[in-house]
Formats: C-alpha cells, structure tokens, sequence
C-alpha cells in the first residue's frame, strides 16, 4: 500500500478510510457481480425487502437520487427481482416489493457480504473486531452524521 501520511505525522485518517472503502466496494461488487446485480441493487433490494417502503423512501435511506433510482429499479423489474405498486394511501407514489427471485438473490447477496466482511474482519485481531466496528458506528453516528453522503438529496450513494 502506498501512503499519503507524512514520514513524521500521524496517519492520515481521510487517505486510510477511503482506501479502505475503495478495497471493500471493489471486492463488493466483484462478489455481487456473480449474481448478476450491483452493490447498489442489493442495497435496493435490502431495504424493499419490508415492502412497505416507497421508491422515494428507498432512495433516501440509500441516498441515492430520483434519476438514479428509477434506472435501479427498472433494470430490477426486468430482471424480475422487484416491482412497483401503487400505494394504497397516495396513488402517486409506488411501494418496492421484492418478488420470491428477487428474495432467493438477496439472501445469496446477503451471504456473499457477509462473506466479505468476515474474511475481512477475521484479518483483525479478535479482541480489536468489535472495538473496530464500535469506533466506525460512533463515528458514522456522530461528528460525521451530518455530512454523510448518504443524507437525503445526496447524489453519491449506495
């Protein structure tokens, strides 16, 4: 690995979490790519899977744009892992159900993620694992809340 962090300064926070997240995406998306569907699909699918959440709701727990998620949805409904439904208090607005391929693929995800994210935590010390995942969440909860990529209206997520 290179480094951005100076020979005489602490570790360089930004560089060491977005390599990270380069690698983890990168090894996400190669291990979805043999179901034949993207990280942001099975984020998607993941979230529709309750059936009761709408397509703009969906977009915004996974920040990703209206543009955006219509094109998502439409390559699942083609292939025949999600539809739309009106729903049943605002016809305008559509609900995300998962259909029964749909749910056979998302629980194939579910565990090629898993998967992923074991192999690398078993990479950790067992006594830094939760301490790691700890840290990351108070984080993510916390001083970087508010700046997420992820916030509703942000164009970059999953």
């Amino acid at each position: 690995m290179t480094s951005c962090t100076p020979a005489d300064g602490p570790p360089d926070l930004l560089f060491l979490l977005s390599w990270a997240s380069h690698a983890l995406q990168t090894e996400h998306a190669a291990g979805l790519a043999e179901l034949g569907i993207s990280p942001r699909a099975h984020y998607v699918l993941a979230q529709a899977s309750t059936g009761d959440l709408t397509q703009r709701e969906i977009g915004e727990r996974c920040g990703v744009d209206k543009t955006t998620m219509v094109v998502t949805l439409d390559q699942l409904e083609r292939a025949g892992l999600a539809e739309r439904r009106p729903a049943p208090t605002d016809r305008r607005a559509r609900l995300v159900a998962v259909t029964p391929a749909g749910e056979q693929i998302l629980r194939r995800a579910q565990e090629i993620v898993r998967r992923i994210q074991d192999d690398l935590l078993a990479t950790l010390p067992e006594q830094d694992r939760e301490a790691f995942l700890r840290s990351l969440v108070a984080l993510i909860g916390g001083p970087l809340a508010n700046t997420s990529p992820y916030a509703p209206g942000a164009r970059s997520g999953c």
